[in-house]
């Protein structure tokens, strides 16, 4: 089995689809390029990472229904339209944004940042200081192997691959302040794009998936001038508890 990362490509335009496969093999990477998304088909064969350009984010939405796989979207917005739809991108569970047209090596960074992420935050999972498959907090429960977050109510919740790594890094270090730098180098990895607004979309996206007042957030409270702290105490078990 080839140990380069897998990288699938959905792009209409069979020129551009070509030339970004070319580009990323070029840059070592194991691509498969596909007109459409439906032609991807369900991912049973699952990449490391999806490149997938679209006209909104609603194609994003429907991957994340089958598969939390990291993804970067790719779009065509107005001029004036960029900022909305990098924020539409990410709520709705991109890992990365790039409006076209793009600069191919923004591309590549792009990719070798959530690689790298993936990569950094599976062993923290694993390691021996926190092996246990399931934490409960304020009710929820979230299953570390399968992915799955189940709220009070016993409802599944969705999570996005950027959603998960938060919540880890949150539940790991609850009841103490988790920096916005900590949060900019685990969950993107550019240091040459502004962060500020790409954390604040993600942690509203996360309070939002755990039911919280948008106004006055309760379990996930901000420090100003610091970063943002998990209030609720975590339990840790390799046992699922019945509902």
């Amino acid at each position: 089995m080839s140990g380069r990362s897998r990288i699938h490509v959905v792009e209409h335009d069979d020129n551009v689809r070509l030339l970004m496969q070319a580009w990323l093999e070029l840059q070592g990477f194991e691509v498969a390029v596909f007109p459409s998304l439906f032609a991807m088909g369900e991912l049973n064969d699952q990449p490391d990472l999806v490149v997938l350009a679209a006209r909104g984010s609603q194609d994003v939405e429907l991957l994340r229904e089958v598969s939390d796989v990291p993804v970067i979207l790719l779009s065509e917005p107005a001029a004036d339209e960029v900022d909305t739809a990098r924020i539409q991108a990410l709520d709705s569970g991109a890992d990365d944004y790039l409006a076209k047209p793009f600069n191919p090596r923004e591309l590549l960074a792009c990719c070798k940042a959530i690689l790298r992420r993936s990569r950094r935050v599976e062993p923290e999972i694993r390691s021996p200081r926190t092996p246990s498959r399931y934490r409960y907090f304020n009710g929820f429960q979230l299953d570390t192997v399968a992915r799955l977050l189940v709220n009070p109510a016993g409802t599944a919740i969705s999570l996005s691959g950027s959603d998960y790594q938060l919540l880890m890094m949150l539940l790991d270090s609850s009841g103490e302040v988790l920096t916005r730098d900590t949060i900019a180098e685990i969950t993107r990895g550019r240091d040459n794009l502004p962060m500020d607004r790409f954390i604040d979309v993600q942690m509203s996206r996360l309070r939002s998936r755990l039911g919280e007042n948008a106004r006055s957030p309760a379990l996930i409270k901000t420090v100003r001038g610091k970063g943002y702290v998990l209030t609720a105490a975590v339990e840790c078990s390799n046992f699922a508890r019945s509902a």
